[in-house]
């Protein structure tokens, strides 16, 4: 396999990562957040990626593979409340709005996206921590290994997720597997039937549930399809539409919105700790 990484200034300036072999690629922009803005497999355009919107750097992204860093989803009144005090803290958190540092791997295999506290963080967020993701392409899977580190002196309370926009052609012939019978609404904060919600996935869903095993979403006008497998305690799926946008975000959380503050799934590292979560995505 012969591997290249470059960085690029057309169609927006980004790093690209080839494999000059297979013709698969990712695009990645480290100063916008490590996103990971395009994944092509097999010929295909696996994510939505909106340039309009991306070019219009006072809004948030909508496309490409967005990080929730430290939190999943958005707190009451925008405030984080812990003990060091309250903080002021944008919907899913500030990795995917930060620069981050990008280096090819050791093995060749792939990119790390590195993201460390700052003055900035800082701001909303009283931690200091080292976030690591670990990205690779090999036939037709996307692997995403994040390592997070406590590097401070206090407990680090935290939610990790990701926000993966697929393409599909058309909102009306969508099918997802794999979800569990019954899901949470989001919009109203209630518990609901999934196949309730999913058959109003052209008018905008929003919904999140526990899964027992992989996820896939099914585009039956082309028959491709994208398979999502993640590990505890990234288990849980969320599935968000945006009409008339054509795509459909399935992502991992490893909890729900405010989780730092219910404790509901709160994820909590003691100073010197690590953890890694593991996500799969896999192209028919």
């Amino acid at each position: 396999m012969s591997i290249f990484l470059a960085q690029k200034s057309h169609p927006y300036k980004h790093w690209e990562y080839l494999d000059s072999l297979t013709g698969d690629r990712l695009r990645l922009v480290p100063e916008r957040g490590g996103l990971i803005a395009q994944w092509r497999c097999n010929g295909k355009e696996m994510l939505y990626f909106d340039l309009d919107r991306f070019l219009s750097t006072n809004k948030s992204v909508r496309g490409g593979i967005p990080v929730l860093f430290p939190i999943c989803g958005d707190l009451p009144k925008g405030i984080l409340c812990i003990p060091q005090g309250n903080f002021l803290m944008n919907q899913h958190g500030f990795a995917r709005d930060l620069p981050w540092e990008i280096n090819l791997l050791e093995d060749e295999r792939g990119v790390s996206l590195t993201l460390v506290q700052s003055s900035k963080s800082k701001e909303s967020f009283p931690f200091d921590f080292s976030l690591q993701m670990e990205v690779s392409i090999s036939e037709k899977n996307l692997f995403i290994k994040t390592i997070l580190c406590n590097t401070g002196e206090a407990d680090m309370p935290f939610s990790f997720g990701l926000h993966p926009y697929f393409n599909v052609s058309d909102l009306e012939n969508v099918q997802i597997q794999g979800l569990p019978e019954s899901c949470m609404n989001h919009l109203d904060v209630s518990k609901t039937s999934t196949s309730s919600q999913l058959a109003k996935l052209s008018k905008g869903i929003d919904i999140i549930s526990s899964p027992q095993g992989p996820v896939s979403l099914i585009d039956l006008k082309t028959l491709d399809t994208v398979k999502m497998v993640s590990e505890y305690p990234m288990d849980l799926a969320v599935i968000w539409t945006d009409p008339p946008r054509k795509m459909v975000c399935m992502e991992p959380w490893t909890g729900p919105r405010g989780s730092v503050i219910t404790g509901e799934r709160r994820l909590v590292l003691s100073p010197g700790a690590s953890q890694k979560f593991h996500s799969r995505f896999v192209s028919n």
